[in-house]
């Protein structure tokens, strides 16, 4: 490691070589989860369940290494079972969107909470948006319009897809409000732990409603475990590793990663073929997801 990269910049930040590529790392495994999501044969809200319930034990070790001396406060734990509640309902509408539109559609949908939370910021410090701001959401409106407009030209169903995982990122920027301030006081794995502790039972509930397979079948549980292990395991424990070392900028730039990945999965295993048009809507949308993050604290990345 050379000298540069250890010592922190003028605004606080300290990356090295390794944190880099923890974050990268992290993003390439939670770009993995729409795919591994279509390969496990529970239903897309059961596969969400086991997504947060069969990690519970590995968290709570974390959370434990990591906590924090003194009482739990009750107010922030109060805030962690409602981001739970959004986060449920997130993961629902993503896991069954993913099922119906393309991997790289569901992965840019999915992740607008970023973008949904600049313009909730807007509207809240009632002002116009700046320069950059205004150029964020017509980007993202021009990306997302283009990607719905072909999705429409595909099949109904894909655009019902889509529609569900836009669904998704509204309610994981409602998630992602309640569970930044707990974060601060309580630890990202203890909010963690409470948030899959409460959202799973949601799920659950949700898919037996629903008539959904629950337990895997010829598939078997190595899709389910795999999505576990990758996306609350590893993908956020490399992010946890190495979000606070870089400025939002480059968080919202190695986001971009995800989509990418996910393009490429969908291409090699569902013959997702992306046209030209396509990758302009999806440059939009993540020029937009950039912008979004750059002048605040990086929320947290699925």
């Amino acid at each position: 490691m050379d000298e540069t990269s250890s010592r922190p910049d003028k605004n606080g930040f300290q990356a090295s070589a390794w944190h880099f590529a923890a974050l990268l790392a992290g993003n390439a495994a939670l770009a993995l989860g729409p795919w591994l999501v279509r390969l496990s044969d529970t239903g897309p809200v059961s596969a969400g369940f086991w997504r947060l319930i069969l990690p519970v034990p590995i968290l709570a070790f974390l959370a434990w290494r990591s906590r924090s001396p003194g009482p739990l406060d009750k107010k922030l734990t109060v805030l962690c079972l409602i981001a739970g509640g959004f986060f449920a309902v997130d993961l629902a509408s993503w896991h069954i969107g993913i099922e119906r539109t393309r991997l790289a559609n569901a992965t840019l949908f999915g992740n607008a909470g970023s973008i949904i939370l600049m313009v909730w910021g807007l509207i809240a410090a009632r002002r116009a948006p700046s320069g950059r701001e205004g150029v964020g959401v017509i980007a993202a409106i021009a990306g997302a319009g283009i990607l719905l407009g072909r999705s429409m030209e595909i099949s109904a169903t894909t655009f019902i897809g889509d529609l569900f995982c836009l669904a998704a990122g509204i309610f994981y920027a409602f998630y992602l409000l309640p569970a930044q301030r707990a974060r601060a006081a309580l630890g990202s794995w203890f909010v963690l732990l409470l948030v899959s502790l409460t959202a799973a039972p949601i799920l659950l509930g949700m898919a037996i409603a629903a008539g959904e397979p629950v337990l895997p079948g010829a598939a078997g549980w190595t899709p389910i475990l795999v999505l576990a292990l990758s996306s609350q395991v590893i993908g956020q424990g490399l992010l946890v590793f190495s979000l606070r070392n870089f400025p939002p900028l480059v968080i919202g730039m190695a986001l971009l990663t995800q989509p990418a990945i996910a393009a490429t999965v969908g291409w090699l295993a569902f013959g997702e073929l992306l046209e030209p048009v396509d990758i302009f809507g999806m440059v939009l949308v993540g020029a937009a997801l950039v912008l979004a993050r750059a002048p605040g604290k990086a929320g947290r990345v699925r």
